[in-house]
């Protein structure tokens, strides 16, 4: 393409889009058709300038028309409990169910890996003098001993907000730092497993395995499903980076990215969920099966929810992305 002949050619079509958009008067009927005439067909022209011959201050000058031109057509528009139902009810489901064949492998994976530290842990007494002294392990895993007071040893509600701020923090940075070729995604996944390996390897050599799945099976079934729904996103974004697919990387990313960010949102509803029950429940006077039975209602819910909403969403054409007339104007063009 030839960039000085292309604006020579359409130069006066951006003019004139840019005097519309400058009116301060109502236009007039012919003139709201032209708008947006004009505004179609500077979309086309960036198109074909970013995929054909980049100049950075051209392609910002017709950027910047262009969502001029978009924000006049469209008009602005407001949140509203409309939007709150769909993303509860469609959005959110549907990307985590879109997601699925990342989550599941990574939360089965994972949860090998806590099983098979936790073994080793508990089989190896050198190893568990490694991690702390004799003295501190027993003060760890005895009756009442640092494992079973760290649930009760802050007011509930004060506990929860604190478990809540800090695994929807872990989650964010999986969703986020997926992009980066999904090593740090991997990393904040080992650090998880290897703490509760360590809880189960130190808990099954004192002989109270049963008292340590007591305390961390009825919060943590949905918390660690939120936490490997958000590593498993992140790893999808990651591959993203290194396998678009049909889409451009750019495509691709801004896509994949709108719906992760939509998932952040959901995930810290759920770990606010699991965050309760971490705060209320688990530290109960209520029998160990009931806690448990809490737990795994809580989990079960959350299948059903993402299985059922989500896959109605999804076969009805739902990506979790925004709406189409949200995004930004985008136009094929030859390659």
């Amino acid at each position: 393409m030839d960039l000085d002949v292309f604006v020579s050619a359409h130069r006066a079509e951006w003019d004139r889009l840019d005097t519309l958009l400058r009116r301060r008067r109502r236009l007039t009927g012919a003139e709201a058709d032209e708008l947006v005439a004009l505004y179609q067909r500077t979309a086309t022209h960036l198109s074909l300038i970013q995929s054909s011959a980049p100049d950075p201050q051209l392609t910002g000058r017709l950027s910047q028309l262009v969502a001029r031109a978009r924000s006049a057509v469209t008009g602005t528009r407001r949140a509203s409990w409309r939007d709150v139902t769909r993303f509860l009810t469609e959005g959110f489901p549907a990307a985590v169910y879109r997601s699925r064949h990342w989550w599941v492998p990574t939360a089965l994976l994972s949860t090998a890996l806590a099983v098979l530290l936790g073994w080793w842990i508990g089989t190896h007494p050198e190893v568990q003098t490694s991690i702390a002294a004799p003295a501190e392990l027993r003060e760890l895993t005895r009756p009442g001993g640092q494992y079973e007071t760290y649930y009760s040893s802050h007011p509930a509600a004060s506990f929860a907000a604190q478990v809540w701020t800090n695994n929807a923090q872990a989650a964010a940075m999986c969703l986020v730092l997926g992009a980066f070729l999904c090593l740090p995604v991997v990393w904040i996944l080992f650090q998880n497993m290897l703490n509760v390996g360590v809880g189960i390897g130190l808990m099954s050599s004192a002989g109270r395995l049963d008292t340590f799945l007591g305390l961390i099976l009825p919060h943590g079934l949905l918390e660690l499903t939120a936490v490997f729904v958000a590593a498993g996103t992140g790893l999808r974004l990651g591959w993203t980076v290194i396998d678009p697919g049909p889409r451009t990387r750019r495509a691709a990313l801004a896509e994949e990215g709108r719906a992760a960010l939509g998932m952040a949102i959901g995930l810290a509803l759920v770990l606010f969920v699991s965050g309760a029950i971490e705060g209320f429940v688990t530290p109960s006077g209520l029998p160990t099966w009931a806690r448990i039975g809490i737990g795994i209602a809580a989990e079960l819910l959350f299948l059903a929810y993402v299985y059922i909403l989500g896959g109605r969403a999804v076969r009805a054409g739902e990506t979790g992305d925004l709406e189409e007339a949200e995004r930004s104007a985008s136009v094929p063009t030859a390659a």
